[in-house]
């Protein structure tokens, strides 16, 4: 059994704990917050598991793990110090506010032998898995473009603007499926809730593949719908992943344009298009969260490195500080340094 600590108890923590309180092989040992009314909540929940306000009585205990879910602006401090204490540490995303915090919790936990995560969920989303395969079968051809949308009402940050926020899905998602790092990134967007903070709420994101696909994509706390769309364009076949849809989540479209060698008439130009069906794309479907927890636990257990390593995180927010220094400098490309 591999003891766990989570820290923090806000939105996402509580998935946290109760997938490590439910995995066979793990122990939800202790859960810390700052606020007491959601410490006796999961108190009542899980009556064996401890519960401070002090993450240092993590330290100092007999816990393998920690689970950090708390405002980016603390991750470094918590991350570190759970690395120093001897700590293996999963780390919400971002895994960090900015490349040099996410620099030193990678070496702090490369020098001491421990495993670092990046709590990317989308990697290990079944139908994320499927696009990938998809896309790495060849089925859709040369890939020329992907668009996305995470939109929604809220949640709004106190702490981070809406790239910081929702992006990172959408980068740790596209880095996945294509297997490559974006050579530069563009991002513009409007701040129309909290003026007086400078903080956006809606943003829009370009990042540039070596191979020439380009993935456009929208992110928003003001949208009236909630949606969790990819539409991935082929020179093949078209693809569509709606994480919202409760039974197609991933639909192949036999739909593409061929130019014809000559075309007299306008009929005969008609007649590149090509309109086929859409066929869904069989998933089996398993709690992300929970597939995500089991393989730091595993990583953990045989000393492997996760999907959703301490290094990816950083070569996320990477592009995630290069698209923040696009959007304060009017939309302008950047270029990312690997």
């Amino acid at each position: 059994m591999i003891k766990v600590g989570v820290i923090g108890c806000g939105y996402w923590g509580p998935k946290l704990a109760r997938n490590f309180h439910e995995l066979p092989d793990a122990s939800l040992e202790w859960v810390c917050d700052l606020r007491q009314d959601r410490l006796d909540h999961h108190r009542k929940l899980y009556p064996r598991v401890k519960i401070t306000q002090d993450c240092r009585d993590l330290w100092a205990s007999d816990i393998d793990a920690v689970a950090i879910a708390t405002p980016v602006s603390t991750h470094h401090r918590l991350a570190v110090g759970a690395l120093q204490a001897g700590k293996h540490v999963l780390v919400e995303k971002p895994l960090a506010a900015c490349v040099r915090e996410a620099e030193e919790i990678v070496a702090e936990g490369e020098q001491r032998g421990l495993v670092v995560m990046a709590g990317h969920t989308f990697e290990y989303n079944p139908a994320v898995e499927a696009v990938k395969a998809i896309i790495a079968s060849g089925e859709l051809g040369e890939i020329y473009y992907i668009n996305g949308s995470r939109v929604n009402l809220g949640l709004f940050q106190p702490d981070i603007n809406v790239v910081w926020d929702l992006a990172p899905h959408d980068i740790s998602i596209l880095r996945f499926i294509l297997g490559l790092d974006p050579t530069s990134v563009s991002a513009r967007g409007g701040v129309y809730v909290r003026r007086d903070k400078g903080i956006h709420d809606v943003a829009y994101l370009t990042a540039y593949f070596p191979n020439g696909v380009l993935a456009d994509v929208r992110v928003s706390w003001l949208d009236p719908v909630k949606i969790r769309r990819y539409t991935v364009v082929g020179s093949r076949k078209m693809l569509v992943y709606d994480d919202i849809e409760p039974k197609n989540k991933v639909v192949i479209y036999d739909k593409g344009v061929e130019v014809p060698p000559y075309s007299d008439t306008e009929e005969e130009f008609h007649m590149s298009y090509r309109y086929g069906e859409a066929v869904p794309y069989p998933v089996t479907w398993v709690e992300p969260l929970r597939v995500e927890c089991q393989h730091f636990m595993d990583c953990i257990r045989e000393g492997k490195e996760p999907r959703s390593s301490g290094g990816v995180g950083l070569r996320v927010v990477k592009i995630l500080e290069a698209a923040q220094r696009s959007l304060l400098n009017g939309g302008m490309r950047e270029d990312i340094a690997w």
